[in-house]
């Protein structure tokens, strides 16, 4: 068993944003624990690959060397972005905690400080997801959206040599690579949902450990941001889609912290059509996870009905049609 003498040993992929985030979660544990932290640098698939998430699927493609090294016990647990953890249960592994959610929004990049707004008609912005392509060209569908991926960095440098004119990205992640200044706009929730968890970590570990020799990761968990995202991640179950499917999800509590509000959309990648859904519950932040999933199923559901799921299987399909040479 590792980490029972010395520092814990926390998996985490090799990025700028990967170790920014784990080593946030880290020193979080350390300052309320006491238990000193090491990070062990993993290279995951989606990080050497060149194809397009897109191509992928998605699901997965961050997480599975991590999740090996869990498996393998040479690592004592895991940082992720929850927004690349797929749905399904992992056996053997455990969400051991959730901890406080950053800013959900997504961000754009663009140049010469322009908003959404004013660009230009033909103005190339780059996303790597068909989420944020779906709903931006619901908005703006004079403009180009060009597939792309790599860091931060790299994707604002395409903005910085002018190949593209704007980037869209999550504004957490900017924060984390300290980049908010690049920043030119911020989008609410009303007009682009986020991922479902996005903004949220997840700290996962092997399951017999996590009440055992690992119950100090339970430091960092944050009960009102589990349930959010949980309700957010059923929707996503429920639709049969992956972090590649154009399904934006956001939950949040009301000032009073007892009603949780979920709101969530599919919307066909060249923004045509859309399917937009809503529920809200009174739920106790700290102990109703039932009541949480209950919540995205039944709005999953009622969007179900009103033609999500073809939705989202007509973007897997364009995603599986090969393109002409």
């Amino acid at each position: 068993m590792t980490g029972s003498t010395g520092p814990a040993r926390l998996a985490t992929r090799r990025s700028t944003m990967a170790t920014s985030q784990s080593r946030m979660v880290a020193d979080a544990i350390t300052e309320r624990t006491g238990r000193a932290i090491e990070l062990v640098l993993v290279t995951s698939f989606g990080d050497v690959t060149k194809a397009h998430l897109t191509q992928l699927g998605g699901t997965g493609v961050f997480v599975n060397a991590l999740r090996d090294e869990l498996l393998a016990d040479t690592v004592d647990f895991a940082v992720h972005s929850l927004k690349d953890l797929p749905t399904a249960p992992a056996d053997g592994l455990v969400l051991a905690a959730i901890p406080e959610r950053d800013d959900p929004r997504d961000a754009l990049c663009a140049r010469d400080g322009l908003k959404f707004a004013d660009l230009p008609a033909g103005a190339r912005v780059g996303t790597g997801s068909p989420r944020r392509v779906a709903q931006l060209a619901a908005l703006r569908p004079d403009l180009v959206y060009v597939p792309i991926r790599g860091n931060a960095e790299t994707r604002l440098g395409k903005v910085a040599s002018g190949e593209l004119d704007a980037v869209v990205l999550a504004y957490a992640g900017l924060g984390r690579v300290d980049r908010l200044a690049d920043v030119t706009d911020v989008f609410d929730p009303e007009q682009v949902l986020p991922a479902p968890g996005q903004g949220a970590l997840a700290v996962e570990c092997r399951t017999e450990r996590r009440d055992g020799d690992l119950a100090y990761l339970a430091s960092v968990d944050d009960p009102a941001t589990r349930l959010a995202v949980v309700a957010e991640r059923v929707v996503l179950a429920e639709l049969e889609a992956g972090c590649a499917a154009p399904v934006g999800a956001h939950a949040r509590y009301d000032a009073d912290g007892r009603e949780l509000r979920l709101r969530a959309a599919v919307v066909a990648i060249d923004g045509s059509e859309a399917v937009r859904g809503e529920r809200a519950a009174t739920l106790d932040a700290v102990t109703d996870l039932d009541g949480a999933v209950a919540l995205g199923r039944d709005l999953a559901r009622a969007m179900i009905a009103d033609g999500a799921d073809r939705i989202v299987a007509a973007a897997f399909a364009e995603r599986d049609t090969p393109s002409e040479p």
